[in-house]
């Protein structure tokens, strides 16, 4: 009991009085135990047929446990400080029954969820609440993979990571990938329902766009699979964060043909060598990168480096890190026709197999074996913050000359720039809940990272700030962002009277138009907001409207 009072009183701290009555009432199934723990322990082996269910899936925060299983997947370390507000219990469950359990025992216990797979949301979302004492489901135990090449698909869990999702699949087979995220340690289901892309997006779109089937366990504590949960909810779960709707547990994905023989290279120049020549390169990029042959992909970094270490200057480098589905031979002939101002040649390209591309884009030696995908990385994070931006019209020469100044003058802000068109422009923008597709050049990716707690304000001033400057040159009547670059700069969800306002802020910067049928499926599924987030999607403010028009 004084477990639980001390846990209340803590949280009492950061609500109003009335807030707070409320959730006391609301919980009073847990003062009427020794503990939330036990509570929560007694109702899990209550609700579930596994003999499973004991304390080696549930963690109090006295556990010794407790403190690594929670730092393990936190990715940005702005909120692993000992004044971000903790869950009050981490389940990590072994079962999709489990699953189950934790949905409808926190219901029952007054509750809400968190739900991490891998971590890397950009703000903390999966494991951090602001308005009410709050669990961690904890999903990286359901990792299972099941490679099917006869039928060209796989069966991957929500807790498994990119890496093991490429290494299962070439376990089985060295012609075939699937169209996913760069960085290994990634959770498949935070990546997947939130959109996922990667380096064979202009040609097989994203990963959304290469979904069979989903099983997703709804408020009411039921696996659902696409035919019984209808194709509104799963429509809804392919690029409109999963979360909102209730624990996605698996996707069953379509594999792509890769050649046996892949082509990857990373050229850079700096504008203090040349700086006609990189703005050339840089604008030359905006123009070939989203209209080249389907099969390459060329991301562009931009980011202040030294110039003159003694006297303190900067310029600006620019990069492009690329994967052609392809040999080198017709590489390097189809840019000297396209692209000669990159000045690509054979010497500058590595021909390797798709797996060994991915490594590549990790970072890890070549000569590494493919088993590298496997490492989870566990408990690293850097203190960072990201936003995003859409590109529609190339920017002009003075344009990228005044934003390179900027740059410099803002300090250490780089920009990751992802080319679209190929397949991306081919499919609707209703297709899925994601809606950036043609008319879109490339995507932004502003970065920054900081050593220091203190740094924070300063660090974020300056992503904020060349983001203001960007204005001009990225999309407009509705300046878009990429969910899966989650950004808390654009509004947060308050879950008061007024949340569907407040999601709309951003909502339609997400999903432009899907917001509105989004909501509806929100509504429909969830009437209660159950699942919730600072950013989720709300439901209509009246529940008459509960129904899928």
């Amino acid at each position: 009991m004084e477990m639980m009072r001390n846990a209340l009183q803590l949280w009492s701290l950061h609500l109003s009085l009335p807030f707070f009555l409320l959730l006391h009432h609301v919980s009073s199934a847990l003062v009427a135990s020794d503990s939330v723990y036990d509570t929560f322990l007694n109702c899990l082996q209550k609700h579930t047929n596994h003999s499973e269910v004991n304390s080696n899936i549930l963690y109090a925060q006295t556990n010794a446990k407790y403190s690594t299983l929670l730092g393990n997947y936190i990715r940005n370390a702005r909120f692993k400080t000992p004044s971000t507000r903790k869950p009050l219990l981490i389940v990590t469950p072994s079962h999709e029954s489990h699953v189950e359990a934790v949905v409808v025992c926190s219901q029952i216990i007054g509750l809400q969820i968190r739900i991490r797979s891998g971590g890397h949301d950009y703000e903390g979302v999966s494991y951090v609440s602001y308005d009410m004492p709050f669990i961690l489901l904890d999903m990286f135990n359901l990792k299972t993979i099941a490679v099917d090449i006869d039928d060209g698909s796989v069966w991957v869990q929500a807790g498994a990571t990119l890496g093991e999702l490429y290494y299962s699949i070439w376990e089985k087979s060295k012609v075939h990938g699937f169209p996913a995220g760069v960085c290994s340690t990634v959770g498949v289901g935070g990546h997947i329902s939130g959109g996922g892309y990667g380096t064979m997006m202009r040609k097989y779109g994203l990963s959304v766009d290469n979904v069979l089937d989903a099983n997703i366990v709804d408020v009411n504590g039921k696996v659902l699979d696409r035919k019984s949960m209808g194709e509104d909810l799963f429509w809804a779960i392919r690029g409109g964060g999963g979360a909102s709707f209730g624990v996605v547990l698996s996707y069953k994905l379509k594999l792509v043909p890769v050649p046996e023989t892949v082509t990857v290279f990373g050229i850079e120049t700096t504008l203090d060598q040349n700086s006609t020549m990189a703005i050339d390169i840089v604008y030359r990029w905006q123009e070939v990168a989203p209209s080249t042959d389907d099969g390459l992909f060329m991301r562009m970094i931009l980011e202040p480096v030294s110039s003159n270490v003694k006297k303190g200057e900067k310029t600006i480098r620019a990069s492009i890190y690329a994967l052609y589905l392809g040999k080198a031979e017709r590489l390097v002939s189809l840019l000297e026709k396209e692209f000669p101002e990159l000045g690509l040649n054979n010497k500058d390209c590595r021909e390797m197999g798709w797996i060994d591309s991915v490594l590549w884009w990790n970072k890890f030696p070549i000569e590494n074996s493919p088993d590298a995908l496997l490492n989870r990385n566990l408990n690293s994070a850097n203190l960072l913050k990201r936003k995003s931006d859409y590109v529609q019209n190339p920017i002009s020469k003075d344009g990228l000359e005044w934003i390179f100044k900027k740059m410099v003058e803002s300090g250490k802000i780089g920009l990751a720039l992802n080319p679209y068109g190929g397949k991306m422009s081919q499919i609707s923008a209703s297709e899925t809940p994601f809606p950036h597709r043609a008319g879109n050049l490339y995507k932004i990716q502003y970065s920054v990272n900081w050593h220091r707690e203190a740094e924070e304000a300063n660090s974020a001033a300056q992503i904020r700030r060349l983001y203001g400057y960007m204005t001009p040159f990225v999309s407009k009547n509705t300046r878009s962002a990429f969910l899966n670059y989650r950004d808390l700069d654009i509004g947060i969800n308050t879950h008061g009277n007024d949340s569907y306002t407040q999601g709309m802020v951003y909502g339609l910067k997400y999903f432009h138009d899907n917001f509105h049928r989004l909501v509806k499926v929100k509504t429909a599924v969830d009437p209660d907001n159950f699942f919730r987030n600072q950013q989720s999607i709300p439901t209509l403010p009246s529940k008459r409207h509960s129904h899928i028009g």
